[in-house]
């Protein structure tokens, strides 16, 4: 039985569509089928229960169960998953092979997903079985929602023109994107290193330049106080992250805006949260963490790089609010493309091999980085330098290293040209450092130099700098 029946407000037309979609990628649900009998036998090809090859999670970490005495529940559990999700992928590619079943491939999807999530859940204890389950996890969500599209999208897509209305550019396109791919694959490479450790797959961490600090953060009571590894959810929202750049078309903003709503919840908020997380390390632990720095550091510009597509959403949905679309409908299918535009004269991405600088200038449209922005910024950036040159420590060094990291960031974001307001912020940050420079117990001369330092930077962050961009109704916000 179909999950939907094929019946009006559908043409027979878009039907007929469907149809032929499906015959041209018959062979992905052939594929899910095969995946899903390589999990069922993962377990024995890769040894899950051979007690020779499990390993136990660095730091003597204790939580859940991935102490010593329950490492053989650990292996019984990732044995079960793998066994249980190649079932479901079976029986969900076999039921993929009739058209218009979407719920069969959301839910494959969703397999995919648990085999990225299930290896820290249950801290796999083999390096064997988190390389398989992320592996083919990754590859079951690209044949589900990335190659074919979003399940049944042809039967209520609408086309339409890609630019919205009263910008200057796409903020969906190919070029705008792949950006944000190659950003967001990195910080997966620089968070399974980490996780790597934490699972205990590898006996040390690379730190060229903070020598032990990297382990003392990786096995602090900051780090264990989640149930999981933290660097393993780090990779988690990673790959969900690069593979959603995948998904869409280039006018994604108006067909998909539920996705871009989950991809700017995942970058946005959720990167927040992981950079100040990171900045406040010499805080609660008193370490650096080298590949923790880069990661945070990918982590920064993807904030302003994609918030400009979230605005571009957002009007979209207020727009088909006001013209009396269910938002709700609107939300999870699009709704009324009339007022896109075309986007004539963009940029490909097929042209970066001939005019790269071109491209890559087209990819960071929307991002601009002003004079007295760069400015701000660097005075974060020394503020967070200054106690290790002048060898202060204590509360004095703590305050510097947290403030002038929140203007460092405050002032990147900002460079977002949507975003441009949020530099207020980076002026009050820097009164706020100044000032406590005098409270705090600091030498005269830290004290001067920083509060010359946190003055200049939030007196930088009050112009504004040029707007080279226009976006529509937003253009009113940006200050």
């Amino acid at each position: 039985m179909a999950d939907m029946n094929p019946t009006p407000p559908y043409s027979a037309s878009r039907y007929e569509h469907l149809r032929e979609q499906h015959r041209a990628t018959l062979w992905i649900p052939w594929t899910l089928i095969l995946l899903g009998i390589w999990m069922m036998l993962a377990p024995v090809t890769f040894g899950h229960l051979n007690p020779a090859l499990w390993v136990e999670p660095s730091g003597g970490r204790g939580v859940w169960f991935s102490d010593g005495t329950h490492t053989a529940l650990r292996a019984s559990l990732m044995t079960w998953s793998d066994v249980l999700s190649g079932v479901l992928l079976v029986g969900l590619g076999w039921r993929r092979l009739r058209p218009d079943r979407p719920i069969s491939g959301w839910l494959a999807c969703g397999v995919g997903a648990w085999l990225n999530a299930a290896p820290l859940l249950f801290w796999a204890p083999t390096s064997a079985a988190y390389l398989n389950d992320t592996l083919v996890g990754m590859w079951v969500i690209a044949l589900t929602i990335l190659i074919p599209r979003m399940p049944n999208m042809t039967l209520f897509m609408r086309m339409g023109g890609a630019r919205p209305p009263g910008w200057t550019y796409n903020p969906s396109s190919w070029p705008q994107r792949w950006i944000m791919i190659a950003t967001g694959f990195l910080g997966y490479l620089a968070s399974r290193a980490l996780a790597m450790y934490q699972l205990g797959y590898a006996p040390g961490i690379w730190d060229p330049f903070f020598g032990e600090g990297s382990r003392r953060v990786l096995d602090s009571a900051m780090s264990h106080s989640l149930p999981i590894s933290d660097a393993g959810l780090g990779t988690l929202a990673y790959t969900f992250e690069f593979l959603m750049g995948f998904m869409g078309g280039v006018s994604r903003w108006r067909t998909m805006p539920w996705m871009v709503a989950l991809f700017g919840v995942l970058v946005i908020p959720l990167g927040l949260v992981h950079i100040v997380l990171v900045i406040s390390q010499p805080l609660v632990v008193g370490a650096w963490c080298t590949l923790c720095l880069a990661a945070a550091a990918i982590m920064l510009p993807m904030i302003p790089l994609e918030v400009d597509e979230v605005v571009a959403m957002l009007q979209h949905v207020t727009r088909a609010r006001d013209r009396g679309e269910g938002t709700w409908s609107v939300f999870w299918k699009g709704g009324d493309p009339s007022a896109a535009e075309e986007d004539e004269g963009g940029i490909e991405l097929v042209e970066l091999p001939e005019r790269p600088g071109v491209v890559l200038r087209a990819s960071v449209r929307g991002f601009s980085a002003p004079v007295p922005l760069l400015l701000t910024a660097l005075g974060g950036l020394a503020l967070m330098v200054l106690p290790g040159l002048q060898g202060v420590g204590g509360t004095a060094a703590d305050v510097f290293h947290l403030g002038g990291a929140l203007l460092l960031v405050v002032a990147v974001i900002a460079m977002a040209e949507v975003l441009r307001s949020a530099r207020m912020l980076a002026v009050l940050l820097g009164g706020s450092v100044a000032v406590a420079a005098w409270v705090v117990d600091a030498p005269l001369g830290f004290a001067l130099v920083g509060t010359l330092i946190a003055v200049t930077a939030a007196g930088a962050a009050l112009p504004r700098g040029p707007v080279l961009d226009r976006y529509g109704t937003w253009d009113r916000f940006i200050r």
